[in-house]
């Protein structure tokens, strides 16, 4: 068996189910679930429409590479999000869909480290364990970079001694922050690019938060944006993997893609022909709908605001929570540990939020989530603002 799946930890959401065994709340309390980020916004019915239309192409093999139109979508998106110029992203070089970014981003990592000794993946901490797995089943060990309040909870890439990126082969960048909701600036992806270039690792920019932000026309920047900006035109060592789950509500249709370096895509093609997980083309139709249309995002974004908008000033009656610079989460220090707020919440209050520390590792000393949960306001706004009571309830008792 493969060795590194022995050290792999359990899935936070089966932690989570262990944490609630046995728990009784009150009858009279609906649930509400604020622990999967799962968006619960309508799916666009133009998209699902397209599918329907489009169910005779399941007689079809899909060619994993995608159809054209899909990466001509992709890459006109790109040029229209991220501000670079439509002559640096050629469809057939610099796209490849993928069945939406968790699939992508393990088998990323299964495509680059090359087995040499003591190699290493760096990641974010707290992270989406995606990450983790990826690296020990890729046969290199993770590093931990705790996201701090006094980093404004990003990792400080500066700090960390030069052996860590010695032994460094991939770096998985997440900004948005999950669940953090921070996000780099153009200053601090040079900063990393020239740490890059410097020694030779290779960055993995999830950003699939990157569509919900709490003001229109002030956009979280992206890493391709950053190279484009910087003269990095080839995109070297930079790959970004983007979904239409949080960004258009179609978490189901498994739809993403990956962009950047020519040669690491060429290879992640050539391994992913072998790997089997090609997209099916009527959902290569209806992403292609989905990457035209901006009007149903902005409409996402908004209902997202409302959320906002009504818990914050709820929660900070007893809590000091900060609204995220991007994403649909809340980050908060609670009282005590997360672990025994979230299942007290639970069992007295019939309301569901992850405990903190599921979502990171001890390093240098620090867990950084031991005292804290995510709540995900993917609920319906009069949901989030009940839950929101029920724990500024609690808290006060």
């Amino acid at each position: 068996m493969n060795p590194g799946l022995e050290h792999l930890h359990p899935y936070p959401f089966e932690r989570l189910a262990k944490l609630k065994e046995g728990l009784r709340p009150p009858a009279d309390l609906k649930h509400i679930a604020l622990s999967i980020g799962e968006p619960q916004h309508p799916a666009p019915a133009f998209v699902l429409e397209e599918l329907v239309r489009r169910q005779g192409a399941y007689s079809q093999y899909p060619a994993t590479k995608g159809i054209p139109q899909l990466r001509e979508a992709i890459a006109d998106w790109i040029v229209r999000r991220f501000n670079v110029a439509r002559n640096l992203v050629d469809p057939e070089r610099h796209v490849l869909p993928v069945n939406g970014t968790r699939e992508a981003l393990f088998a990323f990592a299964q495509c680059v480290i090359d087995g040499t000794a003591g190699q290493t993946v760096a990641m974010p901490n707290p992270f989406y364990q995606i990450y983790e797995g990826a690296a020990w089943l890729a046969g290199a060990k993770p590093v931990y970079l705790n996201c701090l309040p006094q980093n404004g909870y990003l990792p400080d890439f500066a700090a960390a001694p030069d052996h860590v990126w010695r032994d460094c082969r991939l770096l998985y960048l997440c900004s948005p922050g999950n669940p953090t909701g921070a996000v780099m600036s153009l200053d601090q992806l040079r900063g990393l690019l020239e740490l890059s270039d410097r020694f030779g690792f290779i960055i993995a920019g999830d950003e699939c938060y990157s569509e919900i932000y709490p003001e229109e026309g002030r956009t979280p920047v992206g890493l391709l944006e950053a190279c484009a900006a910087l003269g990095r035109d080839d995109f070297k060592n930079c790959v970004v993997f983007h979904s239409l789950s949080k960004r258009s509500n179609l978490p189901g249709l498994r739809s993403g893609f990956v962009a950047g370096d020519t040669e690491l895509l060429a290879q992640f093609l050539r391994y992913r022909t072998y790997h089997g997980c090609a997209m099916p083309v009527p959902v290569q139709y209806a992403s292609i709908a989905a990457w035209n249309d901006e009007e149903h995002v902005r409409a996402n974004r908004d209902l997202y605001r409302e959320k906002f908008a009504a818990v914050l000033p709820i929660l900070r009656e007893a809590l000091t929570v900060d609204e995220p610079a991007a994403g649909f989460y809340l980050w908060p220090e609670v009282p005590g540990d997360g672990e025994g707020f979230a299942k007290a919440l639970f069992r007295d209050f019939h309301v569901t939020v992850l405990p903190g520390a599921y979502l990171a590792r001890t390093a240098d000393g620090v867990n950084p989530g031991s005292n804290r949960v995510r709540i995900t306001l993917v609920a319906s706004v009069d949901e989030c603002r009940e839950a929101a009571e029920r724990i500024v309830r609690m808290i006060r008792g």
